[in-house]
């Protein structure tokens, strides 16, 4: 995937773009520390980063502790969160007292490996905070062309600063990149008649190069050079080793696809770099663990298989037993083999195991390789022992080499499968990453604007303004706006939505979809971390690294989890012993080439072997990990464990009515003129009230004016209606004074210096003047067929009125009766009138309604809910409804809504249909459901095995597990939990008619 943002948008906010702009920003899961965009500012201007670590070398819910601990004391480190299944930690530090470096020696210092994750790995939105650059401008000569230059920047939209000094003919322009390039900048100079060129911004990116061809000092040597001479790029670190170059370099001045160039043109040919794709190096790392875990199973069942067959085989083929028992000095032939493999087992293959436990034990932890090391070694030790008593004294006690051995062999086996199952969890991020092709075809022109010819390039290396060919059947490779040609795109991959979508010129894509049947040109909008998918695969990456709430539980029970099991194997083995050294239990219990103390150790060993504080520390997060990557695939977004925990216990789900429980698209469906005026004339005047509006209704107004005045005289081309539309504004639109919006209930200013007022019942009346009976009636009569009423009053005169209507969406209905076979109470929220309210309400089947309601009371409704204690979801997708996601337990936003409404909320429903709302809900109570099986699974695993470990049903039924088969039992005990959280990727969606208990004939 493309991480890489590689420069800012040219250009305003397109309306065309904004249903792609899904997740404009998201909030960090619990344990990432959950901030809003304010405090986010906050924290930059505090100056604190933050870095993204790769930890290797964590086994259970004790080794994260550690790491958070580790970090945590660490001076200048404000936060840490660490994530077992990602093996990365999020730490938030201050630049001032803590380096990267002072991190890795943090987490090192604690028994692990880590490594800094270049910013290109971390898929995170960059906020599009204002940029300072640094223009050279040419051609002043006194300060009235300063003064001409700073004024025509001034005026430039988007530009907060500019400063211009002769002397050394440089601006300084500090500007919003959403809303104005440095190449508008420039050409705004150079209109005004001087020279401009960007020298430098505030801005920077970084990326990881790999390079082809760096073999030698001398390859080293001319990459230095060629970089040295790179305008724009800051700094640079070159590993030989790896062949690898990580740049940071100021995208306002150079792409990375000139980057990429300037390198393989300058060496002519000898070096070629390309991006390397973050998700590819994650993976390539995860694939090379797992070969590293087989390898070293492979060596240990290499060894350990003619141990066990020495023991278990042999003295049943007399010759081989024969050979075995011979003599080499004081030692048997066949206990000297034993020891020999077993200590290459123990301290060569079992190596890892002392590592772990030596760096866990040295900062006061405890995880399962201190158990595993303990049971394995008194094992070994007390084989060690046995045989050398017996070499010197000829009474060989029963030695257990094989024992030690084959624990290591399970424990190894047991953890692969592990690796296996754990890198399954994370297959929805692939498939996501998958979706986007590895190149594009990039559309060469002249300077006049003429095309030059194609070229194929690296997806990752398209920048904003690029435009793109993309061929039927092939993916779209960014999201962008058709500007040449027709086709029908599936956009299922991403939103989940089935049906097939017509695109025409100056439609918008998104990146990763597929073009079925028609060639189209696309001009690239957003890249990088920007995208849609990215952005996507961003959220489902923080959902993963979110601790659940529960998971508090488990946390707490695996750090004191090894003390207790220690301490339980120390109680085992004082009670055998001491019982069979007073004679409690008979001699006939132990074997006659054992003795009491050697029976009681295998007990010990066993509890201690068998114990597995894994399968708790996997309960939660690898169902979390699973249950986030299938929502993605059915198109619902989930920000973290703590919301999926929260949304199962909804008891109240509130909607808010337009945009939500309709489709958003207002149109007018009555106008009645009051006063005498001619209906063009009323229409004019109000639609030029609603012009600097923003509310919906408003540009239903506007629309339906425009088509009154000029129907059947517009062109056929939807960029000429586009451009005809912007012409006639100007033309027949009246001049507006003193406007003022006026929330929750319309808009007033004065046009030609009389008043004019447009909105509800409640802004007329309190402004002095009366409607007439004949309007009431006739606006009640819309009111009760679900119609919004649009009063205008002129010049303290009541002077018509106009009718509006949002269509309800067509699953509405069957979404609110089967939420309320789910148990939960719909509420319909709305600042809308009580008439209109309540017709749509028992339309779709709501009986709790609250109506002309501000944006600021829905919080307030939220509240008076949750005072019982009741869990409160809100769905809604407006800037108004942000407050009330906010307040709300659970919210959720509709994924063609803003991006302040999605940032506010814990889910994001991609596809804007109602029916996810259920699919959210259910997914949430079947992944807990998954949760609380996973640790009923964990806790009667170590509950019931312990006491059979340490022989609780030895005096019944003569029950004793050997220590090498409750390593075999621990082994598979975390395996069977994330094998049982992998159930969650055969989740379907509730289908409506199981739902609502509906049989269909």
């Amino acid at each position: 995937m493309a991480h890489l943002q590689l420069t800012a948008v040219a250009g305003g906010r397109d309306d065309e773009m904004e249903e792609v702009a899904l997740l404009g920003s998201y909030g960090e899961p619990e344990g990432l520390s959950s901030r809003t965009g304010q405090e986010e500012e906050e924290e930059e201007d505090a100056g604190m980063r933050r870095a993204q670590v790769r930890v290797t070398g964590m086994t259970c819910s004790a080794c994260t502790g550690a790491v958070e601990a580790a970090l945590s004391a660490r001076r200048g480190v404000r936060s840490a969160a660490v994530s077992l299944l990602q093996n990365r930690a999020h730490v938030v530090f201050d630049p001032a007292l803590a380096k990267e470096e002072d991190i890795v020696e943090a987490i090192e210092d604690a028994g692990f490996e880590a490594e800094i994750l270049p910013d290109s790995a971390v898929s995170q939105p960059k906020s599009q905070k204002a940029l300072s650059g640094q223009f050279r401008i040419g051609g002043m000569t006194c300060a009235a062309c300063v003064n001409s230059v700073e004024g025509i920047l001034k005026k430039l939209p988007g530009v907060n600063r500019a400063v211009v000094a002769l002397a050394t003919s440089l601006g300084e322009v500090e500007y919003d990149p959403a809303a104005i390039s440095k190449d508008e900048i420039v050409q705004a100079i150079e209109d005004a008649g001087f020279e401009a060129a960007l020298l430098q911004s505030s801005e920077q990116d970084k990326a990881l190069l790999g390079l082809i061809g760096l073999h030698t000092e001398r390859d080293v040597n001319l990459l230095y050079d060629i970089l040295r001479k790179t305008e724009g790029l800051r700094q640079f670190d070159v590993n030989s080793v790896r062949a690898e170059v990580e740049i940071t370099f100021d995208p306002e001045v150079v792409g990375l696809r000139s980057i990429v160039d300037i390198i393989e043109i300058e060496s002519s040919g000898r070096l070629k770099a390309h991006v390397q794709n973050p998700y590819v190096r994650s993976s390539s790392n995860d694939a090379q663990e797992a070969s590293k875990m087989l390898h070293l199973l492979r060596s240990s069942l290499f060894l350990s298989i003619p141990v066990f067959f020495m023991r278990m085989v042999c003295p049943h083929i007399s010759f081989i037993n024969s050979f075995l028992l011979m003599h080499c000095g004081p030692f048997r032939i066949g206990d000297l083999l034993k020891w020999m493999l077993v200590s290459v087992v123990q301290f060569v293959v079992g190596k890892r195991f002392y590592v772990a436990a030596y760096r866990a034990l040295r900062h006061g932890s405890t995880n399962m390789d201190v158990l595993v090391v303990l049971g394995t070694t008194a094992t070994y030790v007390y084989s060690v022992c046995a045989l050398l008593y017996g070499a010197f004294t000829g009474f060989h006690p029963p030695m257990y080499f094989e024992t030690s051995a084959m624990i290591i062999t399970f424990v190894l086996l047991g953890k692969y499968l592990e690796v296996l199952a754990k890198g399954r969890t994370s297959d929805a991020i692939k498939k996501l990453v998958e979706l986007v092709p590895a190149t594009a075809i990039l559309l060469l022109k002249y300077k006049d604007g003429k095309y030059a010819g194609e070229k194929e390039i690296d997806a990752l290396l398209i920048q904003p303004g690029d435009v793109l060919k993309v061929l039927p059947g092939s993916k779209i490779p960014a999201d962008g706006i058709v500007t040449w040609g027709t086709s029908h795109v599936d956009e299922s991959m991403v939103t989940g939505e089935s049906a097939s979508i017509s695109k025409e010129v100056s439609s918008s894509v998104i990146g990763g979809t597929m073009n079925l049947n028609g060639t189209l040109h696309i001009q690239a909008a957003k890249v990088g971390s920007g995208t849609v998918l990215s952005q996507i695969i961003s959220l489902v990456e923080t959902a993963q690294m979110s601790k659940a709430p529960i998971q508090k539980f488990a946390d707490y029970v695996a750090g004191i989890f090894v003390p207790i099991v220690i301490t339980l194997s120390l109680l085992t083995f004082c009670t055998w012993f001491v019982c069979g050294t007073l004679g409690a239990y008979p001699n006939s219990w132990v074997s006659e080439t054992s003795n009491c103390f050697v029976f009681s150790l295998m007990f010990s060993i066993s509890v201690v072997v068998i114990a597995c504080p894994c399968a708790l520390g996997l309960a939660t997060p690898t169902a979390v990990m699973v249950a986030t990557g299938v929502g993605a695939n059915h198109g619902v977004l989930v920000k973290g464990g703590d919301a999926l925990e929260r949304a199962q216990n909804v008891k109240y789900i509130i909607f808010d009515k337009t945009g939500t429980l309709t489709q958003g698209k207002a149109t007018v469906t009555t106008t009645k003129v009051f006063s005498g005026m001619d209906v063009g004339d009323f229409l004019t005047l109000v639609a030029s009230a609603e012009a600097s509006s923003e509310h919906p209704l408003a540009k239903a107004i506007l629309d339906y004016a425009f088509h009154f005045h000029f129907f059947g005289k517009l062109p056929s081309s939807k960029d000429d209606v586009k451009k005809r539309k912007e012409d006639a504004f100007s033309q027949w639109l009246l001049e507006v004074a003193d406007f003022s919006a006026l929330p929750g209930k319309g808009v007033q200013c004065l046009i030609n210096g009389k008043m004019i007022l447009v909105g509800n019942r409640a802004l007329i009346p309190e402004n002095g003047v009366n409607i007439p009976e004949e309007a009431e009636s006739f606006l009640v009569d819309m009111e009760l067929n679900a119609k919004t009423g649009i009063l205008v009053a002129y010049d303290g005169d009541f002077i018509g009125l106009m009718g509006v209507t949002d269509p309800l969406k067509r699953e509405a209905a069957v979404v609110i009766q089967g939420l309320k076979k789910m148990g939960i109470y719909p509420v319909m929220v709305t600042g809308d009138n009580w008439r209109t309210a309540l017709a749509v309400a028992k339309e779709i089947g709501i009986e709790d309604v609250r109506a002309e309601v501000m944006p600021a009371g829905k919080a307030d409704v939220i509240r008076s809910l949750q005072k019982d204690g009741s869990v409160v979801a809100m769905v809604g997708d407006g800037i108004n409804d942000s407050p009330a996601l906010a307040a709300a337990d659970v919210g959720m936003a509709i994924g063609a809504g803003t991006d302040i409404a999605i940032e506010a909320a814990d889910y994001v429903l991609v596809r804007n249909n109602l029916e996810d709302v259920i699919t959210a809900i259910d997914l949430s109570r079947k992944t807990f459901s998954r949760i609380r099986w996973n640790y009923f699974f964990a806790m009667a695993y170590n509950i019931v095995a312990i006491p059979v470990a340490a022989g609780a049903l030895f005096p019944l039924i003569g029950l004793q597990m050997p220590p090498w088969l409750a390593g075999a039992c621990m082994a598979f005990s975390s395996v069977s939990v994330v094998c049982s959280s992998l159930l969650l990727r055969r989740y379907r969606k509730p289908r409506l008619t199981t739902v609502l208990q509906i049989t269909v004939e």
